[in-house]
């Protein structure tokens, strides 16, 4: 069985009866070992002995008082951040719900740093044994938005994150750096496309994040993502789904839509509004989907027997951040609304 993504936390976390994760001692003391709160050498001696109490004993109180002896004010910060993350998970019985709750009953607290690897662990827990190679660079979209290039009518996506860093002379060090300095762009690197016939490539490569995707319609790639998202829905409500990636929505009067992102919410607002899209916003749109349910009942009454619709769409800086709770929060079950 093909391990993946080893860093990510989710080796650090148990499994309830049903499937979902659960917070260890193992994971919350490396969330403590994180460098937004490990000691450096300018830690005063209070910051040393609350550390070190937290890695014997990561579910300890943490006093404000303890916060406010902290000398250094970007460690009261970051301690005081991490004191509500920690607790925010410890207060409800999985991370699965904890990815939930942070986005209900009002503004969202929780940096997103700790929300993409919350996203990373459950996503890794789904595809626990899985074997598909481009199911699971496909689900990096869930956590790590990717850069967008369309090239002859393909649409191609790449980690946002890699390319900023080749486009930033990083990749390359000091002489990476001098050369952007100087305007001169370093050589160009090619990633590797991602297809049926090399797919395998990316287990040797699952956390350098340079791999890129073939997303336009009908290619593999697109109809993994359709299973994974089947996979979300299935794990957090036991409900059956199936995802179809669309070219064009024909249904004059949908019943419901999703955006897996902003941009593609406002664009689905508008078009269901029946208002006409700029030619600049429509060509943002990267995918479409229709989603079908096995047992319409779960369903609320006016939608039950239709299929929502769902879209994906870039910003203006050619960037697809997929939002996963949307898909969580916004589908039309009885059981949620």
């Amino acid at each position: 069985m093909t391990d993946f993504w080893a860093h990510c936390g989710y080796n650090l976390t148990e499994r309830t009866i049903d499937g979902k994760l659960q917070v260890t001692d193992a994971l919350l003391r490396a969330w403590w070992l994180r460098p937004e709160v490990a000691p450096v050498a300018e830690s005063c001696a209070a910051e040393l002995a609350l550390h070190a109490a937290l890695i014997e004993a990561p579910r300890r109180l943490i006093t404000s008082s303890e916060i406010a002896a902290l000398q250094d004010p970007d460690a009261r910060e970051s301690y005081g951040v991490m004191r509500a993350f920690r607790d925010r998970l410890l207060s409800t019985p999985t991370l699965e719900a904890a990815y939930i709750a942070i986005f209900r009953g009002g503004d969202v607290t929780v940096p997103p740093l700790f929300i993409d690897q919350l996203a990373q662990m459950i996503v890794r827990g789904i595809l626990d044994g899985s074997e598909d190679a481009l199911l699971v660079r496909s689900a990096e979209l869930f956590f790590r938005p990717q850069k967008v290039a369309l090239e002859d009518g393909a649409i191609m996506l790449a980690d946002a994150a890699t390319v900023e860093l080749h486009a930033s002379g990083g990749n390359y060090g000091d002489l990476g750096r001098l050369l952007v300095e100087a305007k001169t762009k370093p050589r160009r690197v090619d990633l590797h496309v991602l297809g049926q016939d090399n797919a395998e490539r990316y287990w040797q490569r699952d956390e350098a994040h340079d791999t890129v995707l073939p997303f336009q319609h009908d290619s593999a790639a697109l109809a993994a993502f359709c299973r994974l998202i089947e996979r979300w829905v299935r794990h957090f409500y036991s409900v059956e789904v199936t995802v179809a990636a669309l070219p064009k929505i024909e249904d004059q009067q949908w019943a419901w839509h999703i955006g897996l992102d902003a941009q593609a919410s406002s664009i689905l607002n508008d078009l269901y509004q029946g208002k006409q899209l700029s030619e600049e916003r429509n060509l943002r749109i990267l995918s479409l989907f229709k989603m079908t349910f096995s047992d319409p009942s779960v369903l609320r009454p006016d939608v039950a027997g239709r299929p929502v619709y769902l879209a994906c769409a870039m910003n203006a800086q050619e960037i697809l951040r997929i939002k996963p709770q949307n898909l969580l929060l916004n589908l039309p079950l009885a059981s949620i609304s």
